[in-house]
């Protein structure tokens, strides 16, 4: 019996993190996915080479090119949201950047007419512009006839080994039967998932070093996950510092940032949580594009001093081992820290698939 399929389309698609979670249910098809980075959508069709790319800026996207790659097929959901990477210190100017990518998500919702759609951000989108930007977004939404719920949503609650909260706004053309997934990780459930969880195959490494064998055959569950399909690792090597900056990653203890060290050594500038040190038995705090830079963000190795390999970024972010990044180090790097955790995204999935179904 042919299973039904819900057609899907991925807006700001990143290199397929949200796509993830939809592709691992044969009851979901992904037609079509938009990138504006040339080398980013690369990336994306690697891991998703049955989907349409259009690799274009979402403002020149128009109904012609959308026709010519849907064929006639209607779409059922449309997911993603723009990326906005941080919310401290926008400018005006920037504020109506970022409203105006909202403005063009709703407008190929608007040509597309699906039957739901799945918009994420951070989570610093509910405070922007005083709270009114977020008001602003669900207006906008309502106006041309989708019924609304959102959550925010930790990634670490799913299993990933990472702080990472983001909100998910769920929208219905029509009664809005969306339930948001229960957590599996956290106190009476399944313990979080550790940086010692996370890299426990994963050989040591100093600064500069680089060593794609896997240790061990840990045999932990987000281990099995990663290395479901059995591939080689890869993109497994350590950032290469200089003297000074790899003393001070060794001055440091575990969870120790700048403001811990001595004083001779200590770097004038940064952040409180910069030059900082992760736990190994604790998830990672969130990371970003700067996760091999400890002067912008904590994301110093807890028993190797340095700073993290690609690898280990993806391995925060629960992408499987076999999922191909693209460009150069700093581009993979950007690739991997706008990205949505695969395992997130496939608890999102599952809950669209039990909605859609519903209504049906």
């Amino acid at each position: 019996m042919k299973v039904k399929q819900y057609n899907v389309v991925d807006l700001f698609a990143g290199v397929g993190g949200l796509s993830y979670g939809f592709s691992k249910f044969p009851q979901f098809n992904i037609i079509a996915a938009n990138e504006i980075e040339k080398d980013i959508a690369i990336a994306y069709i690697l891991n998703h080479p049955s989907v349409h790319m259009i690799n274009c800026d979402i403002n020149d996207l128009n109904k012609e090119m959308l026709d010519s790659v849907l064929n006639g097929q209607s779409v059922d959901i449309v997911v993603g949201g723009p990326p906005c990477q941080s919310y401290s210190t926008v400018g005006k100017r920037k504020m109506d950047e970022r409203a105006n990518l909202f403005m063009q998500y709703k407008r190929v919702l608007q040509i597309i007419r699906p039957k739901a759609f799945i918009f994420e951000n951070v989570v610093g989108i509910l405070s922007m512009d005083h709270c009114n930007l977020f008001k602003r977004i669900q207006e906008e939404f309502e106006e041309i006839g989708y019924n609304l719920k959102y959550q925010v949503l930790n990634a670490v609650n799913y299993g990933v080994p990472q702080q990472r909260e983001r909100v998910i706004l769920v929208g219905f053309n029509g009664e809005n039967p969306f339930e948001y997934p229960e957590t599996t990780h956290g106190e009476g459930k399944k313990p979080y998932v550790t940086l010692s969880d996370a890299f426990s195959d994963l050989p040591p490494l100093k600064s500069g070093q680089q060593d794609n064998r896997y240790c061990n055959e840990s045999g932990n569950e987000f281990i099995a996950f990663v290395r479901q399909s059995g591939c080689s690792l890869t993109e497994h090597v350590a950032p290469k510092n200089g003297k000074h900056l790899i003393r001070i990653m060794e001055a440091l203890k575990e969870g120790q940032s700048k403001n811990d060290l001595p004083e001779d050594i200590r770097p004038k500038s940064g952040y409180g949580n910069t030059y900082a040190k992760l736990w190994w038995d604790k998830p990672s705090t969130t990371i970003t594009r700067n996760f091999a830079c400890p002067s912008s963000s904590r994301c110093i190795h807890p028993r190797d001093s340095r700073a993290m390999s690609i690898r280990e970024g993806a391995r925060l972010q629960s992408f499987p081992d076999d999922y191909k990044f693209y460009g150069s180090d700093g581009m993979k790097r950007l690739e991997i820290g706008n990205a949505v955790p695969p395992l997130l995204s496939q608890a999102i999935a599952k809950r669209m698939l039990e909605a859609l179904k519903s209504v049906e």
